[in-house]
């Protein structure tokens, strides 16, 4: 099973991107504009069935689009002038994945953790609260462990959170807003189970992933650690 790796740069010329790419709804505008690079008749759950994971990545060339699947995307279905775009497959790198290997890795999360019902009552928490700092860290931590790697290097990064509306567009049902932590995390690690990482990587890490979260991407490690 070949996992492709698009990037898309999207012009900011373009209406289309800027509203795909700004707003209160970024996240999941996002998810509709990709997902319509795929076959339309995939299912309930297309993104899962291509395992469709995507991210936005500031760059000295501005915003980027990173996204990933098991199906190769049709990049024409791109509204024209919306930015360009380039596929290409992974199966090199992830057949390269050894035991011992030092990588860097770079994973934006959904990082929360979800209280039980008696410490939610007694803290007067809600039923998804958002991690930062420490124990941000530790649960990345716990995220890279269950990935197949030994952490030992861990930087997060709070973003904003990335959000939209359910339903589908042109329905006049109003829907509520839905919104999702994101963290970065950036840092370097050792493998040690090649096979769990490259089903992490494929299946992506965490919740939110139709709203820009859970996708993994690594790269060999380069001089000292």
């Amino acid at each position: 099973m070949t996992v492709w790796l698009t990037r898309i740069a999207p012009d900011p010329r373009s209406a289309q991107a800027r509203n795909d790419t700004t707003g209160t709804r970024m996240g999941l505008a996002l998810h509709q504009r990709l997902m319509a690079l795929f076959p339309p008749d995939a299912g309930e759950d297309p993104r899962a069935r291509f395992n469709v994971l995507f991210r936005t990545e500031d760059t000295p060339h501005g915003l980027h689009l990173l996204m990933q699947s098991t199906h190769q995307p049709d990049l024409t279905r791109l509204p024209e002038s919306y930015g360009t775009s380039l596929s290409r497959p992974l199966d090199a790198l992830l057949d390269a994945l050894r035991p011992g290997l030092t990588v860097r890795y770079r994973c934006i999360a959904n990082a929360v953790r979800r209280p039980g019902h008696t410490t939610r009552a007694h803290y007067n928490l809600p039923a998804v609260v958002p991690l930062h700092g420490a124990a941000a860290d530790t649960w990345w931590a716990g995220q890279a462990q269950a990935a197949g790697l030994t952490p030992h290097t861990i930087e997060s990064t709070s973003l904003d959170a990335a959000g939209g509306r359910h339903g589908k567009r042109g329905t006049t049902t109003t829907h509520a807003l839905v919104r999702h932590a994101r963290t970065r995390f950036d840092g370097t690690a050792t493998i040690q189970d090649p096979k769990l990482l490259r089903t992490k990587i494929t299946e992506g890490i965490g919740r939110g992933k139709a709203y820009g979260c859970g996708l993994l991407t690594i790269a060999p490690a380069r001089g000292p650690q």
